[in-house]
């Protein structure tokens, strides 16, 4: 390494030009040759490459030359005396250097003399990186895992920088808050052992990151994310491996209404969406189509949600299945695209074209049997078809007999168009056909609603 010497000062009064000056140091051997200091040793020999110590207490260098050195570096490059020949120690030292853009470099010897080189180094309360040849660190360094500032001390903390082997031009700043300014940096964090935060070797491209209780999202090289993040990497059709980043670098949880990630937004039905993250920064998700069960509703904030598996909560009437019974299902209503939310009591809703009446009960099934004097399955109002006045419907075992608004004859006999009486009983139930007994007969099945299919 070259180093890059000061002029050469005078020496200090204790090895000042003339009588005085070779008298404080005869004990030590001092000899004033010309412009030089020379040191004999008690034999008269002259010494070479070796500290002497004068009077004052102070060290000095005699080079291979056999004279005092000055304002240069000495025994193996590991010490600096000054202009005054002695030993810098307990000090920082800036020395010029043509090649540094600053002109000059930072070196910090030891009590003993000696030049930190390459290691960590703690002075003052803060931290410096010393390379191999002792030159004080700056900006990204060992493999860019760390980063000093201009002035040397090791960051902590967030930071927010150019990528490494990115120009950085700008002072950094402290805590990921205002990214409006859009300059180019990126905000990174560094652990209290001043290590940047990066994803694990077994993850792909993102990693999430609790840090002060929040969730944040890093990219590769450890710079921090914002908007819609792929955490198993850029190719994915699944929602559930995407977080949305806020401007803030912080992971978004609970509702938040925003434009789906661009890979995904064919899966959609319109450009802004509602998505549910957890506590995680998961987006919620639920079932494909026509498959949900009751054990994918969610209850979130007093309201009761099924997700669709694009992570976006239905609405309309839908088909779930009760529990882990993949036969028995029953409607459900999640009302507008505005409410998109479980709905009980009775509604009317669009259906085939059609409005039509439905009951749901206060757990939001869709209702089946006699409510209010009509008869109900799944929910849907069943009717007999117009101008056959009365119609036997089958419900299980029971035959239900209902005019043209659906309401159920009790306890009484009618006759439909075609003059065909039946007598029900008190709870509306068929009991004979034309003075027959109906017992063991089926007639016209039910009619399931018009189910809502998300896309």
């Amino acid at each position: 390494m070259k180093k890059h010497g000061w002029a050469v000062l005078v020496l200090t009064a204790v090895m000042s030009l003339g009588t005085a000056g070779i008298t404080a140091m005869a004990a030590a051997g001092w000899v004033q040759e010309g412009n030089n200091w020379a040191y004999y040793n008690a034999a008269g020999n002259r010494q070479y490459n070796v500290w002497q110590q004068g009077n004052d207490g102070l060290w000095r260098y005699i080079n291979g030359n056999g004279v005092m050195a000055v304002d240069t570096w000495v025994d193996g490059d590991d010490y600096y005396v000054d202009a005054n020949g002695i030993m810098v120690a307990g000090k920082w030292l800036q020395v010029t250097n043509a090649d540094n853009p600053s002109g000059y470099d930072w070196y910090y010897f030891n009590s003993t003399g000696k030049c930190i080189k390459e290691r960590w180094e703690q002075i003052n309360g803060s931290w410096y990186y010393f390379d191999s040849n002792g030159v004080m660190q700056t900006g990204w360094i060992l493999d860019d895992m760390y980063y000093c500032d201009e002035s040397g001390v090791m960051q902590t903390g967030w930071q927010k920088l150019y990528r490494p082997n990115e120009d950085y031009h700008e002072e950094e700043q402290n805590g990921p808050f205002d990214t409006s300014d859009d300059d180019g940096r990126y905000w990174f964090y560094f652990g209290t052992n001043g290590k940047k935060v990066v994803p694990n070797d077994d993850d792909d491209n993102f990693k999430q990151k609790r840090i002060n209780g929040v969730y944040y999202c890093l990219a590769e090289d450890g710079a921090m994310q914002t908007g819609w993040v792929c955490v198993n990497g850029t190719d994915s059709d699944n929602i559930e491996d995407y977080r949305f980043v806020n401007e803030n670098g912080q992971v978004r949880t609970g509702w938040y209404s925003t434009e789906p990630p661009e890979d995904l937004q064919s899966q959609y039905e319109n450009d802004v969406e509602w998505f549910y993250f957890n506590n995680k920064g998961i987006p919620k998700v639920g079932p494909d189509k026509g498959t949900a069960s009751t054990k994918d509703l969610e209850k979130i904030g007093g309201n009761t949600y099924l997700f669709g598996n694009n992570g976006v909560p239905v609405y309309g009437l839908q088909k779930v299945y009760i529990g882990s019974n993949e036969e028995t299902y029953t409607s459900y209503y999640f009302g507008t695209r505005e409410q998109s939310s479980m709905l009980k009591g009775k509604f009317y809703i669009d259906d085939s074209g059609e409005t039509r009446q439905y009951y749901f009960t206060n757990t939001g099934r869709g209702y089946t049997g006699v409510h209010d004097n009509y008869l109900y399955y799944m929910g849907r109002l069943q009717k007999a078809e117009s101008g056959t006045r009365y119609e036997v419907i089958t419900i299980g075992s029971n035959n239900y007999v209902v005019n043209s608004s659906g309401r159920i004859a009790r306890n009484t006999t009618v006759k439909d168009s075609d003059g065909i009486k039946y007598k029900v009983n008190s709870s509306g139930i068929l009991l004979e056909e034309d003075g027959e007994s109906a017992d063991d007969r089926t007639y016209n099945a039910p009619i399931e609603p018009d189910w809502d299919y998300w896309d």
